[in-house]
């Protein structure tokens, strides 16, 4: 085989070939990760995988490679993967095709939100590998535009996150149209039993490769907390962004009404940010992310379901606004950061009335988060409860001041109606 000393050596005696070492040269992947260097040779041999590895590790190169070296650029319809959100679609399936540049391959993204008749026009090109979310891709199965009967490569990408967010059923159905001998890859960050009764229903003999080493988070990330009470967040908020001048930030929010709220507040004292939850239109959230990755929005505000996928280089900073209430969550946010090796900050917001979840952090992690101070940051006491004396009631204009002769002994008086004059009310006859 002739040498190529300029293209990444290390890919090459994993046996990635010479036209996907030349992608791989211009996307500066030199060294491969861990879970790719586990991964990469048995997918080669076609083997069914369950791979677990912290997010951010280089997941979408450890499937896709091996993939689409197996892929023939002469077929059709080959390779079908399910990702939990949207923006992890799109994300992959922009990974898959730098990794394909060079090899005549067509990769497209089917999810919800998008155009039907864009998606449909680009599955009428008869592309190699599809990546779609659960809901679209049975969609387009039942509009008959797109067969996976005859795929010869299934991968479920962030299985965990798919199944807590509801897509069992949706998986099981699409897994069951798959008629063809296949590989069956999964890849996420965790693993429980739920999904290993899936594998064993549609794997055959997987082979199981877990680089996590029971760190879920990787030790670039300097992570701490600031003990601060709610109506005090934002104040330590602004400081920290004002202090640090981080470049790229992410801050998580539990709820689209607290995100959007935020962001407003964060835009109005003269912070460029973006909000990023699943109440936006896919047009607007497509433009945010946009932005987003070339860097031009110093701040997304962004809920859990909306952040799965983000994979942009130097985001420097994570700011748990909120607490998640599942410590498995405070994982994946912080793993949007130190990716790939580099170095990264994760700061969290903590009341007085979540210790406990901290508490569930830090057992999960195996590891003491450090309270962090902020300077210039004086809480402020809590605030008092002002008791307001109630007006008296309004005396209505029709009612004649209350005198010593009203009682329940006074007179009955006709009932009043409104009108051009006060006219006795008159029963209706029935």
């Amino acid at each position: 085989m002739q040498k190529h000393p300029d293209l990444p050596k290390a890919f090459a005696d994993l046996g990635i070939e010479v036209r996907f070492l030349k992608a791989l040269r211009k996307v500066e992947f030199v060294e491969p990760s861990d879970i790719q260097t586990s991964m990469i040779p048995p997918a080669l041999e076609g083997r069914d995988i369950l791979g677990q590895a912290r997010t951010g590790t280089g997941k979408t190169a450890a499937f896709g490679l091996p993939i689409l070296q197996r892929m023939d650029p002469a077929g059709r319809m080959q390779a079908i993967c399910l990702a939990p959100t949207r923006e992890l679609a799109v994300q992959v399936a922009s990974e898959i095709k730098r990794l394909s540049e060079f090899a005549g391959l067509h990769v497209v993204p089917v999810y919800g939100g998008q155009k039907i008749a864009t998606q449909l026009h680009a599955l009428g090109r008869k592309p190699h590998f599809v990546v779609g979310t659960p809901g679209r891709v049975m969609d387009m199965m039942q509009r008959r535009a797109l067969d996976i009967s005859h795929v010869r490569f299934v991968v479920l990408d962030e299985v965990d996150r798919m199944l807590d967010i509801g897509f069992r059923d949706d998986i099981r159905h699409i897994l069951s149209h798959v008629k063809s001998e296949h590989q069956t890859i999964f890849v996420s960050a965790t693993f429980n039993e739920e999904i290993t009764r899936l594998a064993k229903r549609y794997m055959n003999d997987p082979v199981e490769i877990n680089v996590s080493r029971d760190r879920l988070t990787v030790d670039e990330v300097k992570q701490s907390y600031v003990s601060c009470e709610s109506f005090d967040k934002f104040r330590v908020l602004r400081l920290i962004i004002e202090q640090e001048n981080p470049p790229v930030t992410i801050v998580f929010c539990n709820t689209k009404a607290m995100a959007r709220k935020l962001a407003k507040k964060l835009y109005d004292a003269g912070i460029e940010a973006k909000e990023i939850h699943g109440d936006l239109v896919q047009a607007k959230r497509d433009r945010v992310m946009d932005q987003f990755r070339k860097h031009h929005i110093k701040v997304l505000v962004a809920t859990d379901l909306a952040a799965r996928g983000i994979d942009v280089s130097l985001i420097s900073h994570i700011i748990n606004y909120d607490i998640p209430p599942d410590p498995e969550v405070y994982v994946h946010r912080v793993g949007r950061t130190a990716r790939m090796g580099a170095e990264g900050t994760a700061i969290t917001f903590v009341t007085k009335e979540e210790g406990k979840e901290l508490t569930n952090v830090e057992m999960l992690i195996n590891r003491e988060v450090e309270e962090r101070k902020v300077p210039d940051f004086v809480p402020r006491p809590p605030r008092e409860e002002v008791i307001e004396k109630k007006a008296p009631p309004p005396v209505s204009r029709l009612k004649a001041p209350v005198s010593a002769q009203d009682g329940p002994d006074a007179p009955k008086l006709p009932r009043k109606t409104i009108g051009s004059r006060f006219r006795t009310s008159r029963r209706r006859r029935l």
